[in-house]
């Protein structure tokens, strides 16, 4: 008997001035043990060597091919420009950002999954950052959990499995359904797109390690860390996405929590002297979604905090001390895997 034919997998990168590890990127495309893939890499503008690095590949093997955009788009309509460039035939498509890279066997593992499973909308897998294994919170072995479990789990802070763009694989169908796959008006468009997608299907696991995202300087997560953009993200995705998942206490329960945890990192950025930009992001972002920053909630947070500073004289003179010797960097406020406009001038990176 002839074995199953392969279904057509498109990997997608879309490149900026990556000519630092975009080979190592394409060499890891290059060295799946899975065959039948189409790699497109679509160039949004470089002004560095990523241009020349990619059509060196394509002229080696057919089945990379190189989109050179005429005109710079910012970083998530970029995104979308390159999804829509995948063959009508692919199957599945797999987001690998130009600074990340993916195990030899990370297709193999994800497209079985998905093929036992008609159901699974998204796979995805243990990833590592930096040196940190993440997206780690399935239980081991689902293999298969129902896209509004997954969804629930998250809201409810129990665990966290989308990560990066790199880090899943997704059926194209889901991709070509719509003229834009990323919600260009958020930073983290990654992460919403699989809530969004979860609503009508499942999400499939592998328990193995088959991604690497990398967190360096300009990236599109450094300016999430610097902001700590994932706070007000998780208060969106709670107003978006909660009534569906999660009883009516359940969502006002956690939509309490969710605030009074970003009014107590907002006392701490004022006694850190955040940046004016900073509060305008901010600022910004929660009349986007309806609810303005309260400066009267804000100045209890801010005299709650001082209080608890003049009564613990130790660990607040400890805090400065550190302080003095090193630039702090803002407490993360959720989940680790696009976007105010100071984060659209940073193009480097799509994924947080």
């Amino acid at each position: 008997m002839n074995p199953r034919p392969q279904p057509l997998v498109s990997v997608v990168t879309p490149v900026y001035n990556e000519e630092k590890h975009l080979a190592e990127c394409i060499e890891s495309v290059l060295a799946q043990t899975y065959s039948n893939w189409e790699y497109v890499i679509v160039n949004n503008c470089s002004t560095d060597h990523s241009l020349q690095i990619a059509q060196r590949y394509a002229a080696q093997d057919a089945r990379i091919r190189v989109c050179d955009n005429r005109e710079f788009l910012r970083i998530i309509p970029n995104h979308n420009h390159a999804l829509r460039q995948i063959s009508s035939e692919s199957k599945y498509c797999k987001v690998v950002l130009g600074d990340d890279w993916i195990f030899p066997e990370c297709l193999t593992k994800m497209v079985e999954v998905a093929e036992a499973h008609p159901s699974v909308g998204i796979v995805g897998a243990y990833g590592m950052l930096g040196a940190a294994v993440r997206l780690d919170g399935l239980p081991y072995p689902s293999t298969v959990m129902s896209g509004r479990d997954i969804c629930r789990w998250t809201l409810l802070g129990r665990l966290y499995v989308f990560g990066a763009p790199t880090s899943i694989l997704i059926r194209s169908d889901l991709v070509r359904a719509s003229e834009s796959f990323y919600n260009e008006s958020t930073i983290h468009a990654d992460s919403e797109v699989c809530f969004r997608l979860l609503r009508q299907g499942d999400f499939g696991f592998v328990h193995q390690v088959l991604t690497y995202s990398r967190v360096r300087e300009g990236s599109m997560r450094a300016f999430a860390n610097r902001y700590n953009t994932f706070q007000p993200h998780n208060i969106d995705l709670l107003l978006k996405f909660g009534p569906a998942v999660l009883s009516q206490d359940e969502l006002s329960a956690r939509l309490k929590y969710r605030l009074a945890t970003y009014y107590q990192y907002l006392a701490y950025s004022v006694f850190t002297l955040r940046e004016k930009e900073f509060w305008v992001y901010h600022r910004a972002k929660m009349e986007s979604m309806g609810h303005p920053l309260s400066l009267p909630r804000l100045l209890l947070a801010v005299c709650s905090k001082a209080i608890d500073r003049l009564l613990n004289p130790k660990r607040t003179i400890e805090g400065l001390w550190k302080r003095l010797l090193a630039s702090p960097t803002p407490p993360k406020g959720g989940e680790p895997e696009e976007r105010g406009d100071e984060a659209n001038k940073t193009q480097s990176r799509g994924g947080i």
